[in-house]
């Protein structure tokens, strides 16, 4: 749990441009990779077929990993335990069957609104929640799922998943081996093949606009060779709570996910010379405008105009953003969101966004 308190120094450290900012962008993918979550897993009481039963198995996950990726470490662990016969492996946090599509590290933002150390996970051999789960065949089923992403990430990027369609079989094999051993220098190397690009700094735009990687970060150039816009793939989770709360550890345990909304989407932002910075801030408003509440201070008469009009609307009956965490970290609304995008995106160019809302009093 280091990784929360090191990469939120390096989102929240003051320093000046050039290395610093370098070192730290490193840095931060460094530990994005390096991010792990310790697991403590328990096998459901209806399997347990020793006596005693078995003490709880402790994994270390890695949170851009997936949770049938563990099964390998945890089956052997548990076999001796286990009556005969078997069913798809699936786990559950205090009851609710977990998405296994879902990268571990976003249930765990999404699921544990005040961190839970270990994490308390349960295990089960059979009787697989098809009414809630879809099929999962194990490690095939993930890394489907990681190639398809892929696939839509350079669509809404590049405007086509050619460049991804067009590795080699050895190339999407290693690509997919290295996000499995968190191997980052693997990962870095093989990646480019895809050609991705970063989405331009805010801070610092010494690169032309008009360069090969600039057009491969899914940017558009105008005719005097302005940034004019760029998609960024995002997949926001929403977690709704109708119970209002002061602290995280008063927030009510999700029974259904049903309480989540689930937006795949992509958000667009303008870059201009002479425009403001555009901030995480903007990119949530630009999906969830109603659980924004203080947009209304940030500008002239507009603001002043909005705020009067927000008066009139009573505390009770608005909608408010409560918590805003990705890779674990509780973000600032007002971070660059090309760094954001740049440093804290998954290996399948997503970037996953968990927030958590009070919904407003109909």
């Amino acid at each position: 749990f280091f990784f929360f308190f090191q990469v939120g120094e390096l989102v929240r450290r003051k320093g000046s441009v050039g290395e610093k900012r370098m070192a730290a962008n490193e840095e931060a993918v460094k530990y994005v990779w390096e991010g792990a979550i310790p697991l403590q897993i328990h096998l459901h009481k209806s399997e347990v077929a020793s006596h005693p039963p078995p003490p709880p198995a402790l994994v270390l996950a890695p949170r851009i990993g997936y949770l049938p990726l563990l099964v390998h470490l945890i089956k052997p662990y548990f076999k001796d335990s286990l009556p005969p016969g078997e069913d798809s492996i699936w786990f559950d946090y205090k009851g609710l069957p977990l998405k296994w599509y879902i990268p571990t590290g976003v249930l765990f933002d999404l699921l544990c609104a005040e961190p839970e150390r270990p994490w308390n996970l349960t295990i089960h051999f059979r009787g697989y929640p098809s009414n809630v789960l879809i099929p999962c065949e194990g490690e095939d089923s993930v890394k489907w799922n990681f190639v398809n992403s892929l696939k839509e990430a350079a669509y809404i990027i590049n405007g086509n998943c050619k460049n991804v369609m067009n590795m080699s079989q050895s190339d999407q094999e290693d690509l997919w081996t290295s996000v499995m051993n968190g191997d980052l220098d693997a990962y870095t190397r093989l990646s480019p093949k895809i050609k991705m690009g970063n989405i331009e700094d805010e801070f610092s735009r010494k690169a032309s606009v008009s360069s090969p990687q600039s057009r491969q970060g899914g940017t558009e150039i105008d005719v005097a060779g302005q940034v004019k816009t760029a998609r960024v793939p995002v997949r926001l989770y929403v977690r709704s709570v109708s119970k209002d709360f002061e602290n995280l550890e008063d927030v009510p345990e999700m029974d259904t996910w049903d309480e989540i909304s689930y937006l795949n989407r992509p958000i667009d932002f303008l870059r201009e010379e002479g425009r403001k910075c555009f901030t995480l801030r903007d990119a949530i408003e630009s999906l969830l405008p109603e659980y924004i509440r203080d947009r209304a201070q940030r500008s002239g008469e507009e603001g002043e105009q909005r705020t009067t009009d927000a008066s009139d609307v009573s505390q009770e009956t608005r909608g408010e953003l409560k918590l805003v965490r990705i890779q674990g970290i509780e973000m600032k609304l007002e971070i660059p969101f090309s760094w954001v995008v740049n440093n804290l995106m998954n290996p399948e160019f997503y970037l996953h966004i968990s927030v958590l809302v009070k919904e407003p009093q109909r």
